[in-house]
């Protein structure tokens, strides 16, 4: 089995905002930087991305904590991917004795 190939480094920025019940509660600006790497010839791609995520409530104080995702993108078909990934988020500053928040992802993309 040949090694992976180095798909590229990538620089991400997203911005999620939460409402639950509908009401605004914090805006979390995310900044990573990522890197990509091509598993085989079918286009299976693995990417790992970390970096500062500015928490900005709606109420108190704005904190930075680190935040990151790695996942897995797979063709399904020429016009079928599927992917999946895995996110967390440090709490109360970048500080690993307090729980990390974790999330999964999964789906799939159909390009026309």
């Amino acid at each position: 089995m040949a090694s992976p190939a180095l798909a590229g480094t990538y620089l991400n920025g997203e911005v999620r905002s939460a409402f639950p019940g509908g009401t605004h509660s914090a805006t979390v600006i995310e900044t990573h930087v990522g890197q990509e790497f091509e598993l085989d010839e079918n286009g299976v791609v693995i990417y790992a991305q970390a970096g500062p995520a500015f928490v900005v409530p709606d109420e108190g104080d704005s904190q930075t904590e680190l935040s990151g995702k790695i996942g897995i993108e797979v063709p399904v078909s020429d016009q079928i991917t599927g992917y999946g990934e895995v996110y967390a988020i440090t709490n109360g500053g970048i500080d690993f004795d307090q729980d990390i928040d974790v999330a999964l992802k999964a789906g799939m993309t159909y390009r026309f």
